[in-house]
């Protein structure tokens, strides 16, 4: 039962993460008219950093739900290999579902909406750029999640920042993504899903810099804790 929920809740995450960041580009630059100007940038970031908050409630909120890929596979790595087996054959393609079937309604909802990040440069950069953008979220949040595992607020607004900051270093490159579902979504809505540019750049590159972000943090974090409790028996 309990991992039937986690997958509805993955599906609905999914969902509306590609409908909320469409919403709020859309409330930004037509509603409100404020384009690119200065003030609208501002706007734009505070509305981005309270859809990330409301998300971080509604992951807590559904016990671990979750719209990326890569946050599970994270997690995965560090569990069982029955846990392991459930985030790649169920929970992952679950958050792809979810994500083709928002960008699916959201396509025929505002037609206008356009069609997604695209890669705007040579395969290789692109890789090396998901890779290195994933690499960076994956160890932050990894580093928050031990060192501010209660602080739900303080954990939330680095986190936030964290993932607007290397989104807009890599925007004009790869979208700066750093989310294998929501980019499925809208390659598939694009028929371009199953090209070598896409399954390189924004599923093979992102997966690889997690598992190799959650073996470094280990191998650096692990010791230390190891260190603190030798010390601490000594002392003792």
């Amino acid at each position: 039962m309990g991992r039937a929920r986690l997958l509805v809740s993955d599906f609905v995450l999914s969902f509306m993460w590609v409908w909320s960041g469409v919403l709020v580009r859309i409330i930004v630059f037509k509603h409100l008219g404020l384009g690119h100007a200065p003030i609208g940038e501002v706007v734009k970031t505070t509305l981005s950093v309270a859809n990330m908050f409301f998300f971080a409630f509604l992951v807590k909120f559904t016990r671990g739900g979750a719209y990326n890929p890569l946050t599970v596979l994270a997690d995965a790595i560090s569990g069982d290999f029955n846990n392991f087996l459930h985030c790649v054959g169920a929970r992952i393609p679950t958050q792809v579902l979810g994500s083709i079937v928002g960008v699916k309604l959201l396509i025929d909802t505002i037609p206008e909406v356009g069609r997604g990040p695209r890669l705007n440069v040579d395969i290789h950069q692109g890789a090396l750029t998901e890779g290195l953008l994933t690499f960076a979220i994956v160890t932050i949040s990894l580093g928050l999640a031990t060192k501010i595992r209660e602080n739900f607020f303080m954990k939330t607004w680095i986190s936030s920042l964290s993932k607007l900051t290397l989104h807009i270093l890599g925007s004009d490159l790869t979208g700066g993504c750093m989310n294998p579902a929501s980019v499925m979504g809208w390659a598939y809505a694009r028929g371009d899903h199953i090209t070598k540019e896409h399954i390189l750049v924004y599923w093979l590159a992102p997966v690889e810099a997690t598992i190799l972000a959650v073996w470094t943090f280990k191998w650096l974090v692990q010791p230390v804790k190891e260190d603190k409790t030798a010390s601490k028996s000594k002392s003792d």
